[in-house]
């Protein structure tokens, strides 16, 4: 018993670690993240015999460790990962949640959901064959996103001899690549998910590589949790109004603060409407305190009585964000069905729905070498471009740059409440990279809104 209250305790105290995983088909994905599993003792017995059991009705000796996580039947017949899987597991030193997607094209979508809350990106290459179209693709998902660490995981070494050449040549040209497309920091590791090197116990095959193990990387890399430092952004969630004979006067702004920090006595605007005010109190926990920061779930209480709704925001006096019906982002469209050009779309934008239409789609991004394909009229499943939305009432976005939280929104289709495109405002790579954002048409009078 105590030996469960002391892990208990020690988890509490680690830090949480959220990283991805992407590969081309075939890459030993799924078996890597089965040997972080199985190595890091965080498989379960009965989990274990499962899989050894399921190995050896496939007539494999040795338990297949990509059986731990290609959960759907499906997946295990066809020796592939299809849906975005989470695992979470520990160890002493930090806690885990592990989004792992799938390799195929058509599932880019899939790594888009799975990398949009990701710290860090693991990005597996085969040895044999070096870096492949679908290995740019996801480099520049990962820099389309802003992950702040990118690890290139050189897998079946074991198949090239162990060779320092052929992991030099694949380390080098993908660096190149990805730093090219903005990415922070990038970590290239030789290993061998199938035989374990370098996995979470350093390699006896490769003494000429001195840096950490998959494992010792993840463990060790900083975690930008800070969101204190970002632009403090408090989207109100419900407004709370007892109204009893107790609390006969009490208004509070419910919600969780998306970024930063407040305190009691600060300047605030609330937007969009462009009120100010001063925050008189807050209540966390049931108990007043006087500064709070992301991610808590706080009730703010303000000086003066503004009416404000679910969807607005609060913000400090000085660094409020800018409001704006004209929303230029980039997409990428998740639904089977297509977003078109003249489209009325739903736009969620933190606790905050809006009508809005899609004015124009200026380009489409070809992943494979970062071109663009001008005006194409419509986005397809997986396909990933500039757009340009005129929203029914003002929003306050931050750009995606400074600030994933409060910089990212979803259009969503107002027939059925199917989730359509998800939008990272602002600037990207893609724009960057030549793509001009299309400015919105001054006429609106075919507009009803």
């Amino acid at each position: 018993m105590t030996t469960h209250i002391q892990h208990a305790e020690q988890l509490s105290t680690t830090t949480l670690l959220r990283f991805a995983t992407a590969g081309s088909v075939d890459d030993g994905k799924s078996t890597l993240v089965g040997r972080l599993l199985h190595d890091s003792k965080s498989v379960l017995t009965d989990q274990l015999e499962a899989v050894e059991h399921a190995s050896r009705s496939r007539g494999q000796e040795a338990p297949d460790l990509a059986l731990l996580t290609d959960g759907l039947r499906a997946e295990r017949e066809q020796g592939i990962t299809i849906d975005v899987a989470y695992r979470y597991f520990a160890t002493p030193r930090r806690r885990f949640i592990l989004a792992d997607t799938p390799g195929h094209v058509q599932y880019t979508r899939n790594m888009v959901t799975g990398a949009s809350t990701a710290e860090l990106a693991v990005v597996l290459v085969d040895a044999r064959n070096g870096v492949v179209e679908q290995t740019r693709r996801h480099a520049a998902v990962a820099a389309l996103l802003r992950v702040p660490h990118v690890v290139l995981a050189v897998n079946k070494m074991d198949l090239v001899d162990y060779a320092e050449p052929v992991f030099a040549a694949i380390a080098e040209e993908f660096t190149a690549y990805a730093a090219s497309l903005g990415v922070p920091e990038i970590t290239a590791i030789p290993i061998s998910a199938l035989a374990g090197d370098n996995v979470v116990e350093p390699s006896a095959h490769m003494d000429w590589y001195g840096g950490p193990t998959v494992l010792e990387h993840l463990e060790t890399v900083p975690v930008s949790h800070d969101l204190t430092a970002c632009h403090a952004r408090f989207p109100v969630q419900y407004v709370i109004r007892p109204q009893t004979a107790e609390h006969p006067d009490y208004r509070g702004y419910a919600g969780q603060i998306a970024a930063g920090a407040f305190r009691v006595g600060e300047a605030v605007t609330v937007l969009p409407s462009g009120r100010t005010s001063t925050i008189a109190g807050i209540d966390a926990l049931g108990e007043s305190v006087d500064i709070a920061w992301a991610p808590q779930s706080v009730t703010v209480r303000l000086a003066d009585d503004i009416d404000i709704s679910r969807g607005d925001l609060i913000a400090p006096a000085e660094d409020a964000p800018a409001v704006t019906k004209d929303v230029e982002a980039t997409v990428c469209h998740v639904a089977d069905q297509p977003l078109s050009v003249g489209q009325r779309v739903l736009l969620k934008h933190t606790t905050r729905t809006v009508k809005a239409i899609v004015k124009d789609i200026p380009s489409r991004l070809t992943l494979d070498d970062l071109s663009q394909h001008p005006a194409p009229g419509q986005l397809v499943a997986n396909d990933i471009g500039r757009v340009v939305v005129r929203t029914a009432e003002p929003l306050a976005l931050d750009a995606y740059a400074d600030s994933r939280r409060t910089g990212s929104f979803l259009l969503i289709d107002p027939a059925d409440g199917t989730t359509l495109s998800a939008g990272m405002a602002g600037a990207s790579f893609a724009a960057a990279a030549g793509a001009e954002p299309g400015a919105a048409a001054s006429d609106d009078a075919e507009w009803d809104f």
